[in-house]
This record gives structure tokens, C-alpha cells and sequence, in this order.
């Protein structure tokens, strides 16, 4: 990064690129505070943590961090049940778990999350994110339930079409949301500026000179917003309901983090991540956000992506982004407060509908349909209940479906001609295929005598021993000849190599 001060090339691309960022990151980060239901500067702290203190920090060159929309639904649900105050001892906690996770090596274990289970989880964000920002779209309060949100659209329909100052708000977020669907098809040139900003800048200008009747983002300034959480928040860390929201946060912000990182690298030829480093600078930042009561932050892949598009060599680029967002709402926070609700509303849902993976359906039900039900089952989980009970459940149905898939087992049944039978079963025996295989030895003869073969397993766990060897104990009482079992063979231990003397 320190070279790139030495190279004047490299420091005018990292400069252009840090300014593509800074125009992404605005409206989302006030996008995503006020989605979350915390002031809007809070949005603003957690970029610029993202920025000047996670930016200098090793782990991965070039993806940037800020707040994210794949957690604005766990924050939404965290103030709405222990309050403001307790945000920051949140993101303390998370931000100290992070460190110790990174330190402890675990990085590369998040890369072993399923893949099916992370875009779960991101389209059961999304389509609370999407359900939700309809209602700030026309200026109503949402539910607070994810079945709620989707059986109340009918009357927010009849809301929209009944009420001239909610059918107002609604256009403003629908036009913001066709600019930024138009905006991507223009000539390359055009989209030089961020969709993010020219939509919000549209909607911001039409309502001004139109004189429309649209409710703006409240701003109170940056030093106001800051809220450190106190020793009373800190101590009901230890409820176990705030614990869970910890290791929710922890969990989500690091796989998006590492996931999105994967994805950076990929888009790159420079260095690689490091990805217990970079788990490690994600704690720092979330460290120093919980400090000041902002939001939780993480490595984004929008913000990401349009740095390694504009050019950025070094994390110069990204630090200069944190810059640019400080003097912003230093220097112009009455400009934020000219930006209509509905505007970032619809820059949310329009960012809700990228995250589910509608292209990805088609060919996970050709080839992996188990794991399009896991993907179903965690967004469906996540809708319904909450974000940390969807991803559990995501986990546990990856975990068991894992199991099954890897222990296959095959039961032969033959008779030889001296009148034995021998059942030779090959494979992974687990207790998940134990039916199959009781079933299977349950309908061998009793009158004659029974050879279970086993040399060809390659796990046999203990439910399938205890349960053959007690089938085995049952078929013995009939009266027939003991049934023999042939287990594996162990395999040889090396021998020794020899010792060669020193000459």
C-alpha cells in the first residue's frame, strides 16, 4: 500500500477508484441504517471503520467493508428486541468473537459453510428486505413478522391505491428502482457513476423541485449518533437470547466476509486473501463499531466488486473511500437529509431482489436437488422465524444430508451350493442406512447357515454393530448354526525403514 505513494500512476488509479467506491457506499450505507431502524449516520460511522481502520488492516488487498444489506434484517430484529443501546455491546462481542476466531485459525473453516445454506441465507434476507421495503416505500409501518409482511401486501396494495400521499412515496421508490434496473443496460461511459447514486439523486431532485409530500431521512449529526453501549449493556451479554444474536451476527458477518473475499480473489490477479487475517481485521472493525454504537459491518461484494472495476491496485483505494465518507458527513450531513425514505427503500429491495439467486434454481433442480430444498428450506426458515433459526436449521439439513449422501451402503445376498448363505455388505455402514440393512437380513433364511461378509466395509459405526450383532444373537436362537461374521481385516502396519549410519 505504501509503495502506491511512490507511484504516481498507481495513486491517481487508487484515488479515482477510492471515489467510484465512496459514490457506491453513500446511499447504502445510509440505505442500510435506516432499513435496520438506527439513525442514519450509523450507517455512515460503520463505512468509514470500514474504511480507514479495516482498510489498513491485512487479509484481503482490494474488498471493502461497510455495512451490509444480508444483515439489516438480524439488526432490525436485535434493536426491535433489546433496544439501540444494546446494538454496540452487540457488535462489541461480535467483533471479539471474530478476533478470537481468526486467531484461533478458524478462517478457513467459514469457506466450509455449504453453499446451498449462504444463498439460503441470503434469499431469505432478501425477501424479508423485499417484503418489508415495500411498506417504507409508501410511507406504512411494516409488521414486525415475516408471515405478516407477506399477508399484509394485499392491504398495503389497497393503502397505495387509496391514499394520494402513499401512492406518492410508492412512485418515488418504483421510479428509483427502474432507474437502477435501467441504468445497467446504458453504454459503459454512462455507468461510469453509480446506479446507487444517480437513483437516489433522481428521486432526490424530483421530489425537491416537485414539491412533493414525501417523508426525508431524519439526520441529528455525527457526533450525536454515536452511542457507546454502557456497563449495564454489557453485562446482559450473558442472557442467552443475546448470545445467540451474537453468534448469529458472528456467524452470518464472517461467512459473507470470506465468501465474498473468495469472490474478490477471483476477479483479480493480485494477492491472495489471507483469510485468518482477514477474519481477524473483520473483528477489529466490528470491534471498534461496537465501541461506537454503529452497525455491524462486513466485506461487501457490491462495494467489492466496483473497486476491482475501477482499477484499485492497493487498500489505499479503500482507505481513501473511508476518507471521502468522513468529510462527507462532516462536511454536508444536511444533504442526507434531503434523501427521500422512499428512495433507499427502493435501492433496498432493488439490492433484496439481487440477493436471491433466481439463475441458480434451474440448474440445482437438474443436477442437486437436495440442495435446492436446503437452499428452500433455509430462505422459507428465515421468512418464518428468524435469521439465526433459519440458519441453524440450513446447517442441520446440510450436515444430515451429507451424511446420507456419503453413506451408501450395498447389501448382496447369495446362496452357495454347499447350502450356506452369505450376505456381503460393502460400503459406508451408518446408522442412516441401518433399516435397509436390518430389512434386508430379516428376510434371510433361518434353516440353514448365515455368513455376514464385512470385509468390504469401509465404516462401520457402532449403531450397525450393536444392531447386526444383536440380529445375529436372534437368528442363533432358531436353532440353527451360529452366524459367522467376517469383519475387515486391519490393515498392516509399515515396516520400519532402516536406520543408515552416518558415515
Amino acid at each position: 500500500m505504501f509503495s502506491a505513494l511512490k507511484q504516481p500512476a498507481v495513486l491517481r488509479q487508487d484515488a479515482l477508484a477510492s471515489l467510484v467506491v465512496f459514490l457506491v457506499a453513500l446511499p447504502l450505507c445510509v440505505g442500510v441504517a435506516v432499513a435496520s431502524g438506527v439513525p442514519a449516520e450509523l450507517g455512515l460511522i460503520t463505512g468509514i471503520v470500514g474504511g480507514l481502520v479495516v482498510g489498513a488492516l491485512p487479509g484481503s488487498a482490494l474488498q471493502v467493508s461497510g455495512p451490509a444489506a444480508g444483515l439489516t434484517v438480524l439488526v432490525f430484529e436485535a434493536v426491535r428486541e433489546f433496544g439501540l443501546g444494546m446494538l454496540g455491546a452487540i457488535v462489541l462481542a461480535t467483533g471479539v468473537l471474530q478476533i478470537v476466531l481468526g486467531a484461533l485459525k478458524f478462517g478457513r473453516w467459514f469457506r466450509a459453510i455449504s453453499v446451498s445454506v449462504v444463498q439460503g441465507m441470503l434469499a431469505g434476507i432478501g425477501l424479508v428486505l423485499i417484503f418489508g421495503q415495500l411498506y417504507t416505500m409508501a410511507g406504512v409501518k411494516q409488521p414486525r413478522s415475516g408471515p405478516d409482511k407477506i399477508l399484509g401486501i394485499p392491504g398495503l396494495a389497497a393503502d397505495i391505491f387509496s391514499d394520494s400521499s402513499a401512492l406518492t412515496a410508492f412512485a418515488v421508490g418504483a421510479g428509483t428502482i427502474v432507474v437502477l434496473v435501467v441504468w445497467k443496460k446504458l453504454p459503459a461511459k454512462a455507468q461510469l457513476v453509480p446506479a446507487p447514486l444517480v437513483a437516489v439523486a433522481l428521486a432526490t431532485a424530483v421530489t425537491a423541485l416537485g414539491g412533493l409530500d414525501v417523508a426525508n431521512v431524519e439526520v441529528r449529526g455525527l457526533a450525536d449518533a454515536i452511542q457507546p453501549p454502557g456497563l449495564n449493556d454489557l453485562t446482559t451479554l450473558g442472557s442467552v437470547g443475546v448470545l445467540g444474536t451474537v453468534v448469529a451476527f458472528t456467524l452470518i458477518a464472517s461467512a459473507e466476509s470470506l465468501f465474498s473475499a473468495a469472490a474478490v480473489d477471483r476477479m483479480h490477479d493480485g494477492p491472495r486473501t489471507h483469510y485468518d487475517k482477514e477474519l481477524m481485521a473483520q473483528g477489529v472493525g466490528n470491534t471498534v463499531c461496537g465501541v461506537l454504537g454503529a452497525l455491524p459491518m462486513t466485506a461487501v461484494i457490491v462495494r467489492s466488486s466496483a473497486n476491482v472495476q475501477a482499477g484499485a491496485k492497493t487498500a489505499l483505494s479503500r482507505i481513501l473511500h473511508g476518507v471521502w465518507l468522513l468529510l462527507f458527513a462532516v462536511l454536508l450531513p444536511v444533504a442526507i437529509g434531503v434523501i427521500p425514505l422512499a428512495a433507499l427503500a427502493g435501492v433496498l429491495v432493488h439490492a433484496g431482489c439481487k440477493l436471491v439467486p433466481v439463475k441458480d434454481i434451474a440448474p440445482l433442480w437438474r443436477e442437486h436437488r437436495g440442495e435446492l430444498v436446503i437452499l428452500a428450506v433455509t430462505a422459507v426458515a428465515i421468512v418464518t422465524t428468524s435469521m439465526f433459526e433459519g440458519v441453524v436449521l440450513g446447517i442441520l439439513l446440510a450436515v444430515v444430508k451429507t451424511a446420507w449422501d456419503t453413506s451408501k451402503v450395498q447389501v448382496e445376498v447369495r446362496e452357495l451350493t454347499d447350502g450356506r448363505t452369505v450376505a456381503t455388505v460393502t460400503g459406508n455402514a451408518t446408522f442412516l442406512r441401518l433399516p435397509r440393512i436390518l430389512e434386508t437380513l430379516e428376510a434371510l433364511p433361518k434353516d440353514r447357515p448365515v455368513e455376514i461378509d464385512l470385509s468390504g466395509v469401509r465404516h462401520l459405526d457402532h449403531a450397525c454393530r450393536t444392531a447386526m450383532e444383536s440380529w445375529a444373537a436372534r437368528h442363533n436362537d432358531a436353532g440353527t448354526e451360529p452366524v459367522r461374521m467376517r469383519h475387515p481385516e486391519p490393515a498392516p502396519e509399515p515396516e520400519p525403514e532402516p536406520v543408515k549410519a552416518a558415515v
